[in-house]
């Protein structure tokens, strides 16, 4: 049986996006909440974040709260907010990344410069490409032991360090189209983040990196009787989340600095900054659902009021789907491939009611915006 594959009828979120649900007039879930979102009573969500907040505010200057950032603009912004708005005392933790970028460095030494506290975890380098080479493998995400990391170190040092409130910045699921599951609570646990963010693949790579002699702390989540003592929370929960706002109060208090032309696979320049993996994350992501790292920047810019429809179509037209051949020669030496062992896992997960090869690369059989029926 044919398989119908669509496109939001207000953005460009495609039927593909893993958890995304659709109403009846075509409407991603996305949208729907954008659209809510601009006629709610934020002041509920107000009083659930002050009540977090006094709840663990620290009486003596101490820690009180833990912020995952890399000096980018959502964790600046949490933080930001945090410190000067709401007088608490965050204490920011970064997760060094494999393949790091000069502007990702010097994004994040200006965020801790602008007065921050800091502590910066580099994992042992062997143990995180092989944990990032077998979620390359065998999950077709390329940077999995440091996706995993910037889950389980925040919440391996708030337990160590007696903080018990833990705030990342947006809620991905549902600003951009996935999972409803976090919406209407505040917090959430470890045992979402192995669900969604890990994609239910943690313990399964984890085996694996045993059978490989790596079995680092750093991997794992804290004991369930530690864990269950934070709560963990997405700051978008609790405003209504623009990114693009985000990036603006971060360039003007934290120093954030843009790149010069636009990101690879994209029209912006303003986001995910700090490691070039990304650049291969979004190869593959493209090539296992039919839209990138474009169409999710369209999306955001539609939902903001920004563009229209047809000036995203036409960006998505031109950069989605980019090869990271820039980066290719680094991703080699990374994972200790060849060329071609290299190229036979990305053509493991493209998928192929999407993908046809053409002059040795991955071309879509699809027009972007055009429904479309898979051949079975």
């Amino acid at each position: 049986m044919n398989k119908k594959i669509f496109w939001c009828t207000s953005c460009l979120n495609m039927s593909t996006r893993p958890r995304i649900k659709f109403d009846d007039l075509g409407k991603c879930n996305a949208c729907t909440w954008s659209e809510k979102k601009r006629s709610m009573d934020w002041a509920p969500r107000k009083n659930e974040l002050m009540s977090l907040l006094d709840k663990h505010r620290s009486k003596d200057g101490s820690f009180d709260c833990i912020v995952p950032c890399s000096g980018g603009k959502d964790g600046s912004y949490v933080a930001y907010n945090l410190k000067h708005k709401f007088g608490m005392h965050p204490l920011c933790i970064t997760v060094r990344p494999a393949l790091e970028l000069e502007l990702g460095e010097t994004n994040l030494k200006a965020f801790i410069n602008s007065g921050y506290d800091h502590i910066h975890i580099t994992p042992d380098p062997e143990a995180m490409r092989t944990m990032n080479t077998l979620g390359f493998k065998e999950k077709g995400f390329p940077y999995y032991g440091w996706l995993t990391a910037i889950q389980t170190i925040p919440l391996r040092l708030a337990t160590q360090f007696g903080i018990n409130l833990i705030f990342y910045g947006e809620d991905g699921e549902v600003e951009y189209g996935g999972s409803t599951e976090t919406n209407m609570k505040p917090t959430y646990d470890y045992k979402y983040m192995q669900k969604v963010y890990l994609e239910g693949g943690h313990e399964m790579v984890l085996k694996l990196a045993l059978k490989n002699g790596i079995d680092h702390p750093f991997f794992h989540f804290p004991e369930d009787s530690l864990a269950e003592k934070l709560e963990v929370a997405h700051w978008s929960y609790f405003e209504s989340w623009d990114s693009y706002h985000n990036y603006i109060v971060a360039k003007e208090h934290c120093g954030l600095k843009e790149q010069e032309t636009s990101n690879s696979g994209t029209f912006t320049n303003f986001s995910q900054n700090d490691q070039a993996l990304y650049s291969l994350h979004a190869y593959l992501m493209y090539l296992k659902f039919g839209f990138g790292r474009a169409t999710q920047d369209a999306g955001i810019e539609i939902r903001r009021g920004a563009m229209d429809r047809d000036q995203a179509l036409n960006l998505v037209q031109m950069f989605d789907g980019h090869y990271p051949e820039e980066h290719v020669d680094d991703y080699l030496n990374y994972y200790g491939m060849t060329q071609s062992e290299f190229d036979t896992v990305i053509d493991r997960y493209a998928n192929r009611d999407l993908f046809q090869k053409a002059d040795g690369r991955w071309a879509p059989k699809f027009f972007v915006g055009k429904d479309f029926f898979t051949c079975e």
